[in-house]
């Protein structure tokens, strides 16, 4: 299941050259992470004016979880983003909903990739 969600390839790469401090690399992802829902979240509410800020937010949201290994993370926040760039607005509330609960999967991954790494030492 957790392969459709994160690259482990990705993790084995960050934890290699961060060692000691990957947990604190997974842990700033996550809070970093929820600030930009916060900020996804708001951009949305702000409707049109919200657009610029709601693909800028989506664009930053999906850098970071590409470079954290959660691809399908960073797939929906891209089809969020082409999707405030052409102004489109159907379904986007539908498309927030999925990035929430996958952000949801996603913290609860690297719970557990946290307790293993911990688990190593």
């Amino acid at each position: 299941m957790s392969v459709t969600h994160l690259d482990y390839r990705v993790l084995g790469g960050l934890q290699e050259v961060m060692e000691a401090e990957y947990p604190i690399l997974l842990d700033t992802f996550l809070k970093d992470s929820e600030q930009r829902l916060v900020q996804l979240h708001h951009a949305l509410a702000a409707q049109a004016s919200g657009l610029p800020a709601l693909g800028m937010a989506a664009h930053s949201l999906k850098g970071s979880s590409g470079n954290m290994g959660a691809t399908r993370l960073a797939e929906l926040c891209q089809q969020l983003e082409e999707r405030a760039q052409c102004n489109e607005l159907t379904g986007v509330d539908e498309l927030l909903r999925k990035i929430d609960v996958e952000f949801i999967t996603v913290r609860r991954l690297f719970s557990v990739e946290r307790q293993r790494f911990i688990g190593q030492g």
